[in-house]
């Protein structure tokens, strides 16, 4: 979690929203980051765990994530979550609720949604005062 949080810490400084996502390998190994890049790119899909996610599929030369984690910041949007389930991932382990948007677990929960045909496992409250408090400076200095 905390190279998520320096990931982040990238997109702040290009203006962005402060989410940053890892995908570590099924060995534990990173295989790839990611943080928000919709503000350098005006891409509305360039979240952190999108991005993340494209990179370690094409780290692996497979669509598939199978025994891969991502790690990020912020809990997953739905367009993340649904990115998250079709990828394969094994689990996703998230800092920070998402009250108004989050996807798995407090305002929906997709990830775990008993008709899709994969559900990861999901860790949440991992550092999750230093992602929060992260997000909250970000919005506070805006």
């Amino acid at each position: 979690m905390r190279r998520a949080l320096d990931e982040a810490a990238h997109a702040a400084q290009a203006g962005d929203v402060p989410v940053g996502a890892v995908v570590l390998g099924p060995d534990g190994t990173l295989l790839a980051t990611g943080h928000n890049e919709r503000e350098a790119t005006g891409d509305p899909t360039a979240h952190a765990e999108i991005l993340a996610v494209r990179r370690a599929a094409e780290a692996l030369g497979a669509w598939r994530l199978t025994g891969c984690t991502l790690v990020v910041t912020l809990e997953p949007c739905t367009m993340c979550a649904g990115a998250l389930v079709q990828s394969r991932v094994a689990r996703v382990v998230y800092g920070a609720r998402d009250e108004k948007a989050g996807a798995a677990g407090s305002l929906w929960d997709l990830v775990r949604d008993r008709r899709l045909n994969h559900r990861p496992e999901v860790i949440h409250g991992v550092l999750e005062d230093a992602c929060s408090a992260q997000l909250t400076a970000f919005f506070r200095d805006r």
